[in-house]
Formats: structure tokens, sequence, C-alpha cells
């Protein structure tokens, strides 16, 4: 991995030379290997370099292209290495770097290269005859990358620190961002969380000229539709997919770790990566976060709290793989805050888990792992399901066919015809008659102010529901109508970059995510819904695909996990933590304008003895107490109030 920057005197200022150097000296702790830079005068660009990948060792960047044209710096990993040499004609290619390859394939194709590259990058090209600064993502936003447009100047880095180097670059929270991650609108702007950082958004170009600024999409998955003959003729494709996007991520590694649950996702990824190495003596270490010795608290309805059984069951089909149960420490979800906004310079979601992540990682690092595959986005590409085929069905008129698969799920899988009803009509009740339905059902996921802390004066104030809707996002959950566009719209709202580049630099561990594969993604977006959703069983495709390489138990597990089932053991021994740390909020005018503190404060002097199991009080703690911690923290921090 690697940090880039780069600064541009868009009115032909000369020495853009040392802007450029302090973005890169800012960046050093997610590059520590190496440093260097190119300069044109108006304009240069630098990178920071971590060697992770063997080919690293010949890194060279920046790297000139194009007879003199072109000056790349990229922050990349090539999934599909092997297919670039080969079209490219590139000889000698163990000796180039995938930062080389890919000034190759832009010689050859320039913008549309982008067309030909699969895996994790960020990069900026300059084009010195066009005048022209070209910086992309991949789809899925893997890595990431930030600019900011300023007065006679452009300049873009890896992470917002990198922007902050800069005197010129305004340093404060987007107060605004803060209030839409409370209540988990997308990520669907440019804007960072910090005031005047934008963000290159995954999937798409942003192209800068003196006098020009554009925004491209550049990846859009076609609707189509793939007709093979047999199910069994899917799950054989997507097991020929599914085994070639495991195998280019265990590129440079011969023992990997992995996370492994008790679910399908990364039971698929950690059987096929054994399958793999098996054949080269290569070795998976597969961790599985469980609660800690002896629990034996409540278990939410439908949840599996220990996974470690099932994930047990997987790891001894393979002898290869090495199974590793990790218990979360008794640590205050608290405590790792200040790390994650030095490093990911970000307010994450799920807090209370924070203490077995940093423990696999830690747990990888000390065993000199280096990449960690996980399971990430299957539930909506090999794992699906599909439960949007229901409505898709009703409103076709495909009457017959719906009556087939709702009766199958209440036979078979346990839904009520009320239930079932609900999943095909959802999507055209109106949203406070949902919310209504689902309170009565004892669901409060559909209130925003049940997983949510947001202050109801910012909530009217910034219009949420507004933009909400502008957003794509139903505030009231209701069911999706459309599988496909629900599957682009959730792969859009996020952005776990930052994330990723602040573990990268905390435990130099490598996460890669063969789910995410853009090559497993269109195959599934291209696979009918019935196949997915299939005689009552959903995620059918792959318990097809998988059923010669994952255990029955595995396959045929009812309920979902549920991370750090412990979690509230750990929140109750920082309670006295929480309290100093609302005191703290509270003086910070930018978290007492985000967060309803008045309820947090009341959540934590009526703390629960018991019931953590129920619905509302998981909502209230795990959710909007967090969260609103999360955020919180963020603001104040990046407000520079009571550091």
């Amino acid at each position: 991995m690697t940090a880039i920057a780069g600064f541009w005197y868009l009115d032909g200022r000369p020495d853009a030379t040392d802007k450029c150097a302090r973005m890169l000296s800012a960046q050093e702790v997610y590059g520590p290997d190496a440093g260097a830079q190119w300069s044109g005068r108006d304009i240069a660009l630098g990178r920071r370099l971590m060697r992770i990948l063997p080919e690293d060792i010949h890194d060279r960047q920046p790297l000139i292209g194009g007879g003199g044209r072109f000056t790349l710096v990229a922050d990349l990993r090539l999934d599909n290495r092997d297919e670039l040499v080969e079209r490219l004609e590139i000889r000698e290619a163990a000796t180039l770097s995938d930062a080389t390859i890919l000034l190759a394939a832009y010689e050859r194709w320039e913008d549309a290269c982008l067309e030909h590259l699969v895996g994790d990058y960020a990069f900026a090209v300059w084009d010195s005859e066009r005048r022209r600064l070209l910086l992309a993502r991949d789809p899925v936003g893997w890595r990431p990358l930030h600019y900011h447009r300023g007065n006679g100047f452009f300049a873009f880095a890896s992470m917002p620190k990198g922007l902050h180097a800069l005197p010129e670059v305004p340093y404060g929270p987007d107060e605004d961002r803060a209030a839409e991650f409370l209540v988990l609108l997308p990520d669907i702007s440019t804007r960072s969380f910090f005031l005047g950082v934008e963000r290159v958004l995954p999937a798409h170009t942003v192209s800068v000229t003196a006098s020009t600024f554009a925004m491209r999409r550049y990846w859009n998955p076609a609707r189509r539709t793939l007709t093979l003959r047999s199910p069994d003729d899917y799950a054989e494709r997507a097991r020929e997919v599914l085994d070639e996007a495991v195998r280019c991520r265990l590129r440079g590694a011969q023992h990997v770790a992995a996370t492994l649950s008790g679910g399908l996702d990364s039971a698929a990824v950690v059987s096929t990566a054994a399958r793999l190495l098996a054949s080269t003596g290569g070795r998976v270490t597969a961790f599985t976060g469980v609660p800690r010795e002896g629990y034996d608290g409540p278990v939410p309805p439908g949840r599996i709290v220990n996974e470690g059984p099932l994930a047990a069951a997987t790891a001894a089909m393979y002898p290869n793989i090495e199974h590793v149960l990790i218990h979360a420490p008794n640590r205050s979800p608290l405590d790792d805050l200040d790390r994650i906004f030095l490093l990911s310079e970000r307010p994450m979601l799920g807090i209370c888990n924070l203490a077995w992540q940093n423990r696999i990682t830690a747990a990888a690092q000390a065993r000199n792992l280096r990449v960690l595959l996980g399971g990430a986005m299957g539930n909506l590409s090999l794992s699906y399901d599909a439960m949007p085929l229901l409505p898709q069905l009703f409103r076709e008129g495909r009457w017959i066919h719906w009556w087939r698969t709702a009766r199958a799920l209440v036979l078979r899988r346990g839904w009520s015809w009320p239930h079932a009803l609900a999943e095909t009509l959802g999507p055209w009740f109106p949203g406070p008659a949902w919310i209504w339905l689902n309170k009565t059902r004892r669901n409060d996921d559909c209130n925003v102010f049940a997983y949510s802390a947001i202050n109801p004066a910012r909530f009217i104030e910034l219009d949420l529901p507004r933009r909400a809707r502008e957003s794509g996002k139903d505030l009231a959950d209701r069911p999706r109508k459309d599988g496909f566009g629900e599957r682009i719209w959730c792969l859009a709202r996020s952005d776990s970059g930052d994330s990723v580049k602040g573990i990268l630099s905390n435990w130099r561990l490598d996460i890669r995510e063969p789910l995410s594969d853009i090559r497993l993604l269109e195959f599934c977006l291209a696979v009918p819904m019935d196949q997915f959703l299939r005689d009552g069983t959903p995620r059918a495709l792959a318990r097809r695909a998988l059923a010669d390489r994952v255990p029955r138990s595995v396959l045929e597990a009812r309920g979902s996990g549920m991370d750090s089932a412990d979690w509230h053991e750990r929140l109750t021994a920082a309670r006295h933590q929480l309290a100093e740390e609302l005191d703290r909020l509270e003086a910070c005018a930018p978290a007492a304008r985000a967060i309803d503190l008045p309820r947090l404060r009341r959540l934590v002097e009526n703390w629960p003895e018991s019931g953590w199991e129920q619905p509302e009080i998981s909502s209230s703690y795990r959710l909007a107490l967090l969260r609103s911690i999360s955020v919180g923290h963020f603001l104040r921090r990046a407000s520079g109030a009571n550091r």
C-alpha cells in the first residue's frame, strides 16, 4: 500500500515541490518504507510506500511514461495482473511493480484503462500535453483518495491529514455530514467528515484542468440476465468465479490470515483459500471472534452469539487451516477512539466490536502475517438473499410463482403468512404505516430515533428526511422492490477506504476482500433472482455452490451471527468513562448541536441490570449511545475542543 499526494498551482505559480513534500511527510505513517516525488514547477506529485507485495521492492514511483507526457502515482494492488501483463505483451513482469503495469495500461488505453482493471486502487495521472490531472478510485472504494479545491490551486492526498498539512486547507469537522452519519445516510456525496476536504467517490474519476472540474462514474453494471441450463450450472459458474476472486488475492502470501464466522461468506473465502493453498503447502490461520469464556448472557431472538462451533466445523474440513478463537479483552470501546481518529480520520459505527477486531489484527501481526482475507459484501454477491423477489413477482403479476415462493418460505423457513405479505407489499406501504406495523411486531429498527440519538432540533433544521429521500435512503426501512437497484445502491452507500488505510498503518496488515471482486459482483448481478431465493431457501446459490467445501451445519444454520455478544459487559464496566465523555461532549458546541445529549445522560443514569437482548435496550445502548459517542468524539477532536 502507498500514500499518494499532489499539489498544482492552477495559476502557474512555481515551487509546488515544498507543498507536496509537506503532504507526503504528514502521511508517512501510511508509507514508512520509502518516499519520492516529481516536480514540474507548478505541479508536484509523490508517494510514500509501504511494501506489502513481492513486487513492491521494484516500486520507483512517481513514474514517467508516454515519452514524458504522463506522470503517475498510485496506491494499488492489481488482482488481474497476469491478464494485464498478457494483454499488454509485457516481458519480464516479475521485476515490475503494479504501478508500472498500470502506467503501461494507461499508455495503451488512457482513461479507458479503468475498464480493464481489477483490484483495489487509487491513482493520479498528470498529462502534461493536455495539462490535465486525472484522479480515480476502484469500483468498491477500498483505497481512499481526497482532494481540496483551493483559491488558485488543487491538491490531493490519500488521507485528509495530507491535505491538512497545507495551511491553506481549513481544519474543522463537517457538522452536516456528521449529522447525516448519525441517521445512517449513505456516503453518496463527495464530502468527507472535514470541511473543505472532498473525496473521489468509488467507481469515479475526477478530471481537473486550470479552468474545468469534472466528475464521472466509470463503472455502471448493466441490467442483464444470465441464462444457464440448470441451478447446478449457476452453482458451477459461481464456484469458478469465486475461485479466481480468492486465488488472485492470495498473491505474494503462502500463509494468510482470515476472519471466519459461522456464516456462509467467510466460510466461502476461508475454505476456498485453503483448497487453493493446499497444492503449494500454504496455510490459513482463521480467527473467530467469540464471547468471553463462560459467557451465558441473554440471546437475542434469531441470533447466534457464539459462532465458534460453526466456524470450527468449517476449519475441521481442511488440514491446512489453523483455527484460533479470539475472546475480546476486557477493554472499553472508548479506549480506541483516539487511535481511530488519528489513523482513519472518521467516526466508526460499530465501536463495540473494536476490542476483538483489534485482538484479531494483533494476533495476525504476532504471527508475522501480512494478508487478512475477509468476507465483506458477500451479502450483495454470492450470498444475496433476494428478498425483493417477492415484490417483483407481485408487481409483474406472476401469481403462481409468488404463491409457491411465499408458501415455501412459510413451510420451510418458519415464516408466517403476515410476514410474507409484509415483505411483498412493504415497498408500497406509507412510511408511517410501516413503522407502526413494525412496532406491533416489536421491531423498532424502522424508527430512526430508536437507533440514532440525533438531536431532534438538528434533524428538523437539516431536513434530514429530504436528504434521505435524495440519497435513496428510506428512513422507514421498507423492503426494496428492485433487487438489482438495491445492490447497486448498497455498494455505493458506504466507503471503507479510510478505515482500511487506518488498519494497514496500525498493524501493517493488508485487508483483501474476494467477495467484492467486480467480476464476482457482475456475475451475481446477472444471475436471475430465483437462483438466490429458490424453493423457499434464501441464499440458495451460495448453498449450492459451497456444498462441496462447507459443512452441512453451516449450510443449514438458521439465524444470523452476533458480533461481541458480551458487549454490554464491557460497556457496563465503562459506565463512568461514558459519563466523563458526555461531560466533554457537552462542552463541545458541534457535538452538543448534533447529539441528543440529555437522552444519552438518561441512558447512562438509568443503566439496565438485565434485558440486553431486548430490541429496545439493544437499540438504545449498542446503537444510539455508542454511535453518538463515536460521532461526538470525532466532532470534539476535529473541532479542537478539550483535547
